[in-house]
C-alpha cells in the first residue's frame, strides 16, 4: 500500500475510541486533525511521542486542532494508556489495521532481519476540509511535535 500524498482527500472512518465510543473523521469537519499512527500502547517510543503531544495539547488547542492517536490496540488497552500517562486526546482501536492500511502506514518492516507486517509510525495533518495537508512517513519521536505545530501554524496562515 502506498502512502497517502499531500492533497489527497482524507479516508473516512469509525473506529471506536479509547472512551469506548465511536468517531468517525467527519465528527471533526472544520478543525485541522493530526492524525497519528504508532505501533502499540505503552512502549518506550509510543509513550514518548504520546506524551509529547499531551505536553503540546494547549498550543494544539490554540490552533484549533484535534489529535487522535491510533494503533492496533484494543480500546480497553488505550483507556490504560489514556490514564496511566494521563492522555488528554482520543485514542482509536484499528485492530484489523484497516485504517493504517488506507492511509499506507501498514507496512513490512524489517527487525533484526526478521521481517513482519506493522504500523509504521506515521502522521497525517489533515486540513478543517478532510485533505492531507502534510505528510510525516517514518517519524522520529524527538521533536515531532514541535514539527507538527510548525506544520499548524504554517497552515493556519495559508489559510
Amino acid at each position: 500500500m502506498d502512502w497517502l500524498e499531500v492533497g489527497a482527500k482524507a479516508p473516512a472512518f469509525t473506529l471506536v475510541t479509547d472512551q469506548g465510543t465511536k468517531a468517525k473523521l467527519s465528527d471533526f469537519k472544520g478543525s485541522p486533525v493530526v492524525l497519528y499512527f504508532y505501533p502499540k500502547d505503552d512502549t518506550p517510543g509510543c509513550t514518548k511521542e504520546a506524551c509529547a503531544f499531551r505536553d503540546a495539547s494547549k498550543e494544539l488547542k490554540k490552533l484549533g486542532a484535534v489529535v487522535l492517536g491510533v494503533s492496533p490496540d484494543s480500546s480497553e488497552s488505550h483507556a490504560k494508556f489514556r490514564d496511566k500517562y494521563s492522555l488528554n486526546f482520543t485514542l482509536l482501536a484499528d485492530p484489523d489495521h484497516a485504517l493504517a492500511e488506507a492511509y499506507g502506514a501498514w507496512r513490512e518492516k524489517n527487525m533484526y532481519g526478521k521481517k513482519s507486517m506493522g504500523v509504521q509510525r506515521s502522521t497525517y495533518l489533515i486540513d478543517a476540509s478532510g485533505k492531507i495537508a502534510k505528510v510525516w512517513k517514518k517519524v522520529s519521536v524527538d521533536g515531532h511535535d514541535a514539527q507538527v505545530l510548525e506544520a499548524l501554524r504554517e497552515l493556519l496562515a495559508e489559510g
